[in-house]
């Protein structure tokens, strides 16, 4: 499974992408207007950290427009993919700009008949929200698992992009229906390394090493 980064922090996404973890960021134009910085200057620099996949959000409503900021998306780096909404102008910006050559995530996907016509739209992605279904007592990943059966019966190109993540629970039950990928805000990335017995057990360890006065990289001359 591939790891996305939810956020348009850049100082964020770079410090991630040092774990080596990341494969690509999505960004909307809520987290665009966090950082209080134009689109166009947050999206490059974004693309400078990461070599995989960046999502950059249309803000229109119309196909022409929808279109036309699609176009302009993409142009500012080699590794964008247009974001567009699940509407019928969505995926109609959705089959021109994939037609060019321009991968597409389209987003906002609430429904196994959705994520269908994405996929036959030629959506790159298709991002299925599991947390916000969770919230209104609708099991998200029962979304997954159903949008994982039609595309793998009609063996589409269309990546599964589980979004709305609000946990590593989340992303483990995605991992295990066979989701592509986990878009995660940092502080689900950054807890996927937490339990509490690898912490119990790495300060044992550090408590009996250091009872013998050892150090690894001094020579045993200077240990003793």
């Amino acid at each position: 499974m591939k790891f996305f980064i939810d956020t348009a922090d850049v100082a964020e996404i770079r410090d991630l992408a040092s774990t080596g973890m990341v494969d690509g960021v999505t960004t909307n134009p809520s987290l665009i207007a966090k950082s209080g910085r134009p689109i166009a200057e947050v999206i490059a620099e974004i693309c400078d950290v990461v070599d995989g996949p960046v999502s950059a959000e249309v803000t229109a409503t119309d196909h022409e427009t929808m279109l036309r900021e699609g176009r302009y998306l993409r142009g500012i780096a080699d590794n964008i993919a247009v974001k567009v909404p699940l509407t019928v102008d969505g995926l109609k910006t959705c089959k021109v700009l994939a037609d060019e050559g321009t991968a597409v995530n389209v987003t906002l996907c609430f429904s196994p008949a959705q994520a269908l016509l994405a996929a036959k739209a030629g959506a790159a992605f298709i991002s299925p929200f599991v947390g916000r279904l969770d919230d209104i007592g609708t099991e998200g990943m029962g979304l997954i698992a159903e949008i994982v059966e039609i595309y793998g019966a009609y063996d589409f190109a269309t990546e599964i992009l589980v979004a709305s993540v609000r946990g590593p629970h989340h992303v483990v039950e995605a991992a295990k229906l066979g989701a592509d990928v986990s878009t995660l805000p940092p502080a689900v990335l950054r807890a996927m390394y937490n339990h509490p017995l690898t912490d119990k057990g790495l300060a044992a360890f550090m408590a009996d090493w250091a009872k013998t006065g050892q150090s690894i990289l001094a020579p045993e001359s200077d240990a003793a």
